[in-house]
């Protein structure tokens, strides 16, 4: 009897949990169907397209929207080649320091970027930086190494040394071995590190809106704060629906790439084996 009991309490607390994760998501979905949604969204039989075509706008979503992607698409990119770079003689090396260096690359992954933002907004002025967007995917590629470094090396542990030395005695040097080896067999990793930077950036507020001067150079995450006036009134229906189209390229790229991660993943456990 103590057993079911037990059972019963971990489903029901389960099912809350459920509902506290679902709730916010049921609000958005109906808010953004609502003529004149309010922060409590009801359901109703009244539905209408009207958030949607107020936000499906050139200044509005579309070219935040470009911006998102060109700003978390780039950071992305520099910060998987960057990090492959610095992950491979940490993990094909017996390094002096590399146990050092490793624990310096923890600590500062818990370092939060806003502590650095106002140096960092004192630079960009000193050197005319200030809304240049390649300076701030730069910085957001430095701000997103320690942890992709630290993640990199463990999947470049996972592919064989043996396997880069069949490569060298054919005369391939590291970076030949590092591309046409080490590359392909842990491509579900770099697609993790990719995707966890690009997901992060993707969401990234405070420092497009502090480092970026103008609104046509911000990106999606910045826009959202436009929905809120400054007497305090809300656009809940609008807010809902952008909502909807800003985490739509998000999580269709979770979807794209998912099973693909699945099966990369087992292809090279079947390789190490």
């Amino acid at each position: 009897m103590t057993r079911v009991a037990a059972r019963a309490a971990a489903l029901l607390a389960l099912a809350l949990i459920t509902l506290a994760f679902l709730g916010p998501f049921l609000w958005v979905l109906l808010a953004s169907v609502q003529p004149e949604a309010s922060l409590a969204a009801k359901p109703t039989l009244s539905f209408s397209l009207d958030n949607f075509r107020a936000v499906l706008t050139w200044d509005t979503i579309i070219l935040p929207l470009i911006n998102s992607i060109v700003i978390s698409g780039a950071t992305a990119v520099l910060t998987v080649l960057v990090a492959g770079l610095a992950a491979y003689p940490l993990s094909r090396y017996q390094l002096r320091y590399r146990r050092h260096f490793m624990l310096s690359l923890l600590f500062t992954t818990g370092l939060p970027v806003t502590a650095i933002l106002v140096p960092v907004y004192a630079m960009f002025f000193r050197f005319n930086l200030y809304g240049s967007v390649p300076a701030m995917v730069l910085f957001l590629t430095a701000s997103s190494l320690p942890f992709s470094i630290w993640m990199m090396k463990n999947f470049m542990d996972g592919v064989p040394v043996n396997l880069e030395e069949a490569a060298w005695v054919d005369g391939a040097g590291w970076l030949r071995s590092l591309t046409a080896v080490v590359g392909p067999l842990m491509a579900p990793g770099i697609a993790v590190v990719a995707i966890f930077v690009f997901v992060g950036q993707w969401g990234n507020f405070f420092a497009p809106f502090v480092l970026l001067d103008t609104p046509e150079k911000q990106p999606a995450a910045v826009t959202v704060y436009t929905f809120f006036s400054q007497y305090g009134q809300v656009a809940y229906g609008q807010l809902a629906a952008f909502s909807i189209l800003y985490t739509a390229p998000a999580v269709f790229l979770y979807v794209a790439v998912n099973k693909y991660l699945a099966s990369s993943f087992s292809f090279a456990g079947s390789v190490k084996g």
